[in-house]
């Protein structure tokens, strides 16, 4: 069949992952201190791009060319139809890795990137993918891959596989009637006493955790045909043979080892000069889950000064509330307190900016940034985009055409809010990226991109023809005049706190109908 043992009787999630974006993958080798040749206008590839907002995301917020595929039809026309919405010409295939493999009118490629593939297609796949990197990714080019890797999803998988087990012989109906029949069963099998989860008493708890999530992801995270949860060795030594090299995480909190290893484990690790058992012994101590990797082909450590002069040529822009600065940060390794002598400091010298980007040596001009060292400057700047608190601004200015395709895809975006939240993302030029924005202020935008005079009642007519009711402290507002009332607050604080920092990063134009 050609979905190949993976669920493509629903539709995969609505996401926009950051870690695709060029510009956070840039930011995360250059935390770790290693180069690479990927320029300001990338030829970019995504394999598996599922519903295509990331793909077409990063398009817009990208001088590049950008390229993708994702072998269920339905889903590759999503995308489509996004391209086509902003104008921004995207290649779009609806081709299996070992079609796409074949083909001899594919360009080199500054970037692959696949997430969320890895763990859960066939052998063959895997090949296909290995073919491609090898083949199509330029000389000091970017390869990112995420999966699910052990030792954290080691006592998991008899669980996921009595689950799957259970849908393919047992169950009955629709896929996600199947779900549903299958946590049931295998809570009777809990409760049941069965030894194996004694054994793992953590179990019980997982399991209590999949029953409250999405559906939808639940469905392909656990019941796919293929699940392959491996070591981290092993997925290095599979891409070695594809001439490529871990360099980092994509995760730039994961490359701060200060707050992202546990104490007691680092003077361990300080022992360990073997990069690939590094990594690998780092996992056994916070039970890593899911990894988010980046290889390069031909990689190589930056000097000191190099990377001194990088960050020194980056600019960075305040996203969150100066006022709800954050005070610490939770890690696999645990929570950490940010240290108030650095990061207080920074962040006002960034509110003081009023949303304008700085770079190190413009924070470094506000007088209680100017005792601190540029290395405490980058590092916090780091962790505070780890937590998109912060986001750090492209290098390239797109041109007006590239901008006008990024306020048309948001357009569109705020336009499908009318029947669904499942897009909470606008394009963010300036960053290369996108800000989470919320079904309610999406229909808000959207209504004042529609000139209506009185956006609150335009919002809840919509909301109220589709039987919807705001929900407050885990209470359903059934009352019309208190539904209204709750959507004028939200809005006030929506055009003081949050139309500032839209408009700031690109995401929504400077003009009365914003897009």
């Amino acid at each position: 069949m050609w979905n190949a043992g993976y669920i493509s009787e629903i539709e995969y999630i609505f996401g926009y992952f950051s870690e695709l974006s060029p510009t956070r993958l840039k930011l995360a080798l250059l935390s770790r201190g290693i180069a690479h040749s990927v320029g300001d206008e990338p030829t970019y590839l995504e394999l598996g791009f599922g519903q295509g907002l990331s793909l077409n995301i990063n398009a817009v917020t990208s001088a590049g060319r950008f390229y993708g595929t994702d072998f269920n039809p339905s889903q590759a026309a999503h995308a489509a139809k996004l391209a086509q919405a902003s104008g921004k010409d995207v290649t779009i295939f609806d081709q299996s890795f070992e079609e796409l493999a074949q083909r001899d009118d594919l360009p080199e490629f500054d970037i692959i990137a696949l997430h969320g593939i890895w763990s859960w297609i066939s052998q063959d796949g895997r090949n296909a993918i290995l073919d491609i990197v090898r083949r199509r990714l330029k000389p000091g080019g970017i390869l990112y891959v995420s999966y699910n890797v052990t030792p954290g999803w080691s006592p998991a998988g008899p669980l996921r596989h009595l689950l799957s087990e259970y849908s393919k012989r047992a169950a009955t109906g629709p896929i996600l009637g199947r779900v549903d029949q299958s946590i049931a069963f295998v809570e009777k099998v809990i409760g049941a006493d069965a030894a194996y989860f004694a054994a793992n008493p953590g179990l019980a708890d997982r399991l209590a955790q999949i029953k409250q999530q999405d559906r939808t992801y639940v469905t392909h995270e656990y019941f796919n045909a293929h699940w392959h949860p491996e070591p981290f060795a092993e997925i290095h030594d599979a891409f070695a043979e594809a001439k490529v090299t871990f360099g980092a995480s994509a995760s730039i909190i994961d490359n701060i080892e200060a707050v992202s290893v546990p104490t007691n484990a680092r003077q361990v690790l300080e022992e360990i000069h073997d990069d690939v058992l590094r990594e690998t012994v780092k996992d056994y101590f916070i039970n890593q889950q899911f990894r988010r990797d980046i290889f390069v082909k031909g990689p190589r450590k930056m000097l000191r000064s190099e990377v001194a002069q990088a960050f020194r040529d980056m600019q960075f822009a305040l996203l969150g509330d100066p006022a709800q600065r954050p005070k610490t940060v939770r890690t696999a390794a645990g929570e950490a307190t940010l240290k108030e002598s650095i990061y207080e400091p920074v962040v006002i010298a960034l509110a003081l900016a009023d949303r304008k980007p700085l770079s190190i040596d413009a924070i470094r001009q506000n007088p209680d940034c100017a005792k601190l060292t540029n290395w405490e400057i980058w590092e916090a700047l780091l962790l505070l985009v780890g937590i998109g608190f912060v986001a750090p601004v492209a290098t390239t200015t797109l041109s007006a055409d590239d901008q006008a395709a990024a306020l048309r895809l948001n357009r569109e975006i705020c336009r499908r809010a009318r029947f669904s939240g499942a897009m909470q993302y606008l394009a963010a030029p300036l960053t290369g990226s996108a800000i989470s924005v919320g079904r309610i202020e999406q229909l808000f935008l959207y209504a004042r991109a529609e000139g209506e005079a009185d956006i609150v009642d335009f919002v809840w007519k919509m909301l109220d023809e589709q039987g919807e009711r705001l929900i407050v402290d885990g209470e359903t507002l059934e009352d019309a005049d208190a539904n209204r009332k709750r959507l004028a607050e939200m809005l006030e604080v929506f055009l003081i706190e949050q139309v500032p920092v839209l408009r700031a990063v690109g995401a929504i134009g400077e003009g009365e109908r914003l897009f």
